[in-house]
């Protein structure tokens, strides 16, 4: 699933032109270009250029992953995708959130890509579903604060799947996996008396 999500990127950044990949994604203040970048970087970066840019960072990791993001982004993106396929079987298993939460970071980040440009989706529902309960599942560390999925219910109308009990949070796989991991354009496409509370822990978290 991973490998397969690796080269669908890939395929998606050969379509890309230059307005487009300068184009600000879901993902904070990141641009497109700078999404991808941040995943190929999980895969090819050399570790020696990650512990330099974690000393640069204060050990902050989150702000090391920033810089690296920003570096791979300066490549052509045709080289960009082409690092997606040459590392598409990377066997990378990051601890605690493991091969889930490298299918989770390629389809969230696939979607903060897609939205924006108003491309369609093509999510495969399996692997929706592996995420979905890697995100309620206490080990998305990194992905989604520990607090805000707790007292609700989630439900997948296109899945079958639901998870927690509580207030209702009701709509399609995709918009619940954004939601989840605090993309605040996706709670309009949610319904249920625990909408409002989701929408408050994002504001917060």
């Amino acid at each position: 699933m991973i490998s397969d999500e690796r080269r669908r990127m890939a395929d998606l950044v050969d379509t890309l032109d230059a307005e487009q990949l300068a184009t600000r994604s879901l993902c904070d203040a990141w641009t497109v270009k700078e999404v991808i970048g941040h995943l190929v970087a999980a895969i090819a970066a050399p570790n020696s250029a990650l512990l330099k840019l974690l000393v640069r960072s204060g050990f902050n990791i989150h702000k090391a992953n920033a810089r690296l993001a920003g570096q791979m982004a300066g490549r052509p993106a045709g080289e960009l995708a082409g690092l997606l396929r040459e590392h598409a079987d990377n066997p990378l298993q990051p601890p605690i959130v493991g091969y889930p939460g490298q299918l989770t970071d390629l389809q969230v980040h696939g979607q903060d890509i897609r939205r924006p440009l108003g491309l369609p989706h093509r999510l495969e529902p399996e692997r929706l579903r592996v995420t979905l309960d890697f995100l309620v599942g206490g080990r998305a560390v990194g992905f989604v604060p520990r607090r805000r999925p707790l007292g609700l219910r989630f439900e997948a109308t296109d899945l079958g799947w639901s998870a927690g009990s509580g207030p209702l949070v009701s709509g399609g796989a995709e918009a619940v996996m954004l939601a989840l991991t605090g993309r605040r354009v996706a709670v309009a496409d949610l319904s249920g008396d625990g909408v409002a509370e989701l929408r408050h822990r994002i504001e917060r978290q």
